[in-house]
């Protein structure tokens, strides 16, 4: 026979067990109220001297292709999740997208960030967005480090679509579907490490070692892309170079430098 001091220690762990989900959901919506967003791609000017033919941004490092409009209707892309580290609060973001870059005025994309919290520990979220509106939180996929994540948006018009992030890891998988006001150009494709802003400011960028995209592809009537070809992006603060891109065939790493 259970004793009614066993039985309430139960009840107790049980309810302390269901807290901690909990108080992790309430933690990554204090984040959302933050307001955490995605910005288009902010360009600026490389080193002096510098004769490559890669483009520098504040805020985005990756792959971009920039077309005609109406060209691109689905980007895809699959990554491993690194381990980011840096100070408490740093952060960054791996995602793929459609717009943003030529045409500023929409972008549809998915993804996933990378938080460094106290102490050296590690967070992830899986998010939505359809800019100018902020991101929003998947529910019902957790994400840890060494999990391989397919990301996938898909313009249905260039008002309405679909996110998807697929965890290959643990076989889970959430869908999205977006409407907006803001209308897509369909003319940027892109596989994207961002330095995100939350509450008007770029976060501090975390070192998040590598993030190759493997079978990424961007796709439209009648014609298909993988990144080989488009324009590299690094990320340039205050004159530091703090990323480097390469792109072959259908991937593009991008490293923390």
């Amino acid at each position: 026979m259970v004793s009614k001091f066993a039985l309430l220690t139960n009840l107790l762990l049980a309810s302390a067990a269901l807290a901690v989900p909990s108080s992790r959901l309430e933690a990554r919506l204090a984040r959302r109220r933050e307001n955490r967003q995605s910005q288009p791609l902010n360009h600026v000017d490389g080193p002096a001297g510098d004769t490559s033919n890669v483009e520098y941004s504040s805020n985005w490092s990756g792959a971009v292709w920039d077309e005609a409009v109406g060209t691109f209707t689905t980007v895809t892309g699959t990554f491993t999740v690194p381990t980011p580290s840096g100070k408490t609060g740093s952060a960054a973001s791996a995602w793929v997208g459609i717009d943003g870059d030529t045409c500023q005025t929409a972008i549809l994309q998915t993804g996933v960030d990378f938080i460094v919290g106290s102490g050296g520990s590690v967070s992830y979220d899986a998010w939505y967005e359809w800019y100018p509106d902020y991101a929003y939180d998947f529910t019902g996929i957790t994400i840890s480090a060494g999990d391989v994540i397919k990301t996938t948006v898909t313009a249905t018009s260039t008002t309405s679509g679909t996110a998807v992030i697929e965890n290959l890891t643990n076989g889970q998988t959430v869908t999205q579907d977006l409407t907006s006001t803001y209308a897509l150009c369909e003319q940027d494709a892109e596989w994207i490490v961002e330095d995100f802003q939350e509450g008007g400011r770029l976060v501090t960028l975390a070192d998040f070692g590598t993030v190759t995209f493997t079978s990424a592809s961007a796709s439209g009537p009648g014609a298909t892309y993988t990144p080989s070809g488009a324009t590299e992006i690094d990320i340039e603060q205050k004159g530091q170079i703090l990323t480097n891109v390469t792109i072959s065939g259908s991937s593009v790493t991008i490293q923390y430098v």
